[in-house]
């Protein structure tokens, strides 16, 4: 898809603030992306429809799109059902990003079938597969998805503890060969030159979040720096 090779080698800065944090506000989303922007971002990963809505008024780059959101019967809370599907689609970002792990769905939805309804209500959308590992990539890409992301690597209980950057990168470069579409590389990305290498190790583009967007955890590390 053409956003996809618009962002390719580029970095794109994730400005999402939860309900708990103290940024939480799509004002304040809105002019992070603006900051972002001026800084070189080439596009901005968004969480809701309000916080997206906002940041497409501030900034004219392209959006990836997702609604976090918890569920009883579920450990999948990225863009998890139908509801948070049509939630992006009204909001309109170029990519819509959703949990594409093997865990169960909410309602017991399968992925494919909400990659089926975004191809056919809103087939101008790229579809991006947030994973944690190989296996979930290969599925990602069988089912119909544009692009994967390591976005959940760590997060799940078949990757706790680990990261992209462990083992001489073995994790990445494990996912980067089993799949033909890009790969995207997100995720514990908390350095400049950690974003290099893994753009020089074939990443499609490039997320950095908390490093860049959350100051109560980047303040963290200074406190604790200091006070070793």
């Amino acid at each position: 898809m053409n956003v996809l090779k618009q962002l390719e080698n580029k970095l794109i800065v994730s400005c999402q603030a939860l309900e708990h944090e103290p940024l939480h506000s799509s004002f304040i989303m809105g002019r992070m992306a603006v900051a972002a922007v001026e800084g070189g971002a080439a596009g901005i990963r968004a969480n809701s429809g309000v916080d997206i809505k906002e940041i497409k008024q501030q900034v004219d780059v392209p959006v990836i799109g997702l609604v976090k959101r918890d569920y009883p019967d579920s450990e999948v809370f990225i863009t998890a059902t139908l509801k948070e599907i049509d939630e992006l689609i009204e909001a309109q970002p170029e990519i819509i990003a959703l949990d594409a792990t093997l865990r169960k769905r909410p309602n017991g939805v399968q992925t494919k079938e909400l990659v089926d309804y975004v191809k056919d209500n809103a087939p101008t959308i790229a579809l991006m597969a947030d994973i944690s590992t190989v296996e979930e990539a290969v599925e990602a890409e069988k089912i119909g998805f544009d692009c994967v992301s390591t976005t959940l690597v760590g997060y799940t209980k078949e990757t706790e503890g680990q990261n992209i950057f462990d083992h001489d990168y073995r994790i990445w470069k494990d996912i980067h060969q089993a799949v033909n579409i890009p790969v995207v590389a997100e995720g514990k990305i908390d350095t400049p030159e950690k974003a290099a290498k893994v753009l020089e190790l074939g990443a499609s583009f490039v997320v950095v979040g908390s490093a860049i967007t959350r100051p109560q955890l980047i303040t963290k590390s200074f406190y604790q720096a200091v006070n070793q």
